[in-house]
Parts: C-alpha cells; sequence; structure tokens
C-alpha cells in the first residue's frame, strides 16, 4: 500500500510540472515577434508614400540614424496559388498568403546599415486543398523614394509553413541581414523598406547554354 501511495504522489507531481510548463512552450507566434523587436511593430502600411511635412521623428535614434518605414509594395501584398494550368481564383486556389504585421530595426558600423526587417502573415487553404507544405517567397528592397526610385539594395528570402487541418496558419519570417551603404543626412528620410512577395523567386534559374565546340 505504501508503494501505490508514493507512485501516486510521483505521478501528481510530473503532471503538476508539465502544467506549470505549459505556458512557456505555447509563446505565441506575436509574443516572439514582439520581443525579437522589443516591442515595437508596424502595422502594414499604405502603399502610397508619406504626405509632404509629415512627421518622421520617431524614425531616429540618438545617434542620427534614420530607419525607413516599412510598405508593402503595390500588387505584391497577396500570394496565390492554384493547380498547375489554373487560375488562382474560385474553386481552382489551393492556396492564399497575405502579409498581416511588419517591424524593423536598424544598425550602423562602418558607413554600412544592417537591417533587421519582421514579417508575419497568415496562409489560408483554398477549395482546392493547399499540399501540407508551402513554400513562401517574399522580397525585401532598400528603395530611395522619389520621382523616380532608385533601388539600393534587395534580396529575396523563402519560408517554409507546415499547413495542418484547420486550413489557417501563420507564418514570421525575420531578414536580418540587409546590408546597405548608409544615407546622408539630406536623403536618408526618402529611404523606405519595401517588401512582398514574389512567387519569381521559387522558379529555379535557367541553365546556361552549352557552346557547340568548333
Amino acid at each position: 500500500m505504501g508503494d501505490n501511495r508514493l507512485v501516486k504522489v510521483v505521478i501528481a507531481a510530473a503532471l503538476g510540472c508539465s502544467l506549470l510548463a505549459q505556458p512557456v512552450a505555447a509563446q505565441s507566434l506575436s509574443d516572439r515577434f514582439k520581443s525579437l523587436f522589443g516591442g515595437k511593430s508596424d502595422e502594414p502600411a499604405p502603399n502610397t508614400p508619406a504626405a509632404p511635412g509629415s512627421d518622421k521623428s520617431d524614425n531616429v535614434d540618438q545617434s542620427g540614424l534614420f530607419c525607413p518605414d516599412v510598405k508593402i509594395r503595390a500588387g505584391a501584398s497577396t500570394y496565390a496559388v492554384a493547380a498547375p494550368g489554373k487560375q488562382p481564383i474560385g474553386n481552382d486556389l489551393k492556396f492564399q498568403a497575405t502579409i498581416t504585421k511588419t517591424a524593423r530595426e536598424c544598425q550602423i558600423n562602418g558607413g554600412e546599415i544592417t537591417a533587421r526587417v519582421g514579417i508575419q502573415g497568415r496562409v489560408i487553404a483554398g477549395p482546392a486543398g493547399a499540399p501540407t507544405s508551402v513554400q513562401i517567397p517574399l522580397r525585401v528592397a532598400v528603395v530611395q523614394g522619389g520621382v523616380s526610385e532608385k533601388t539600393i539594395a534587395t534580396k529575396v528570402y523563402q519560408t517554409t509553413v507546415g499547413m495542418s487541418e484547420s486550413g489557417s496558419e501563420p507564418f514570421t519570417l525575420v531578414a536580418d541581414d540587409l546590408v546597405y551603404p548608409a544615407p546622408s543626412v539630406a536623403v536618408g528620410d526618402t529611404y523606405i523598406f519595401y517588401i512582398g512577395f514574389d512567387p519569381q523567386a521559387l522558379k529555379p534559374e535557367p541553365k546556361p547554354r552549352a557552346t557547340k565546340k568548333k
């Protein structure tokens, strides 16, 4: 009898420990996203440039470093995929991904800025049924705005999302290796981080043509 009672006490203690540990293990994707950027995040900004005279003082730190706003490139806010030969609409839609939240921070070192741009989004299965694993291609670019935009740096990133029976899964991607020359004070506030889906990034590069031997 004594041994049985001891076993019950051990089991109860183990269950208690597992219950206490659950909140840590169940930390939400949003919490991890916020902790990565110190709790600061930006909702997806409109695709239009800021109005003249708008206050951008929040984008400048004590050292004078300007960290551009994050904006979604027009026409690249969603990523919809259909079965081969079909259009991603109606019953032919396999899945669609959208961007829901962004964040950024910048560090300067030796005349170069290293940016960390965070992107949160969601993938939703369509009527045609999503695969168990989905590749999400995203492009992050540093652009100098103005009458004629100038791309300063651009890079493609990919993340894999495992789909569940619920048909709706979040995703998070942090582009933490985007490096570009620090702009002068005169043009720093014209810089923008443009983000968006880039399906072309999933296509394999064409193989170089073999040269014919003479």
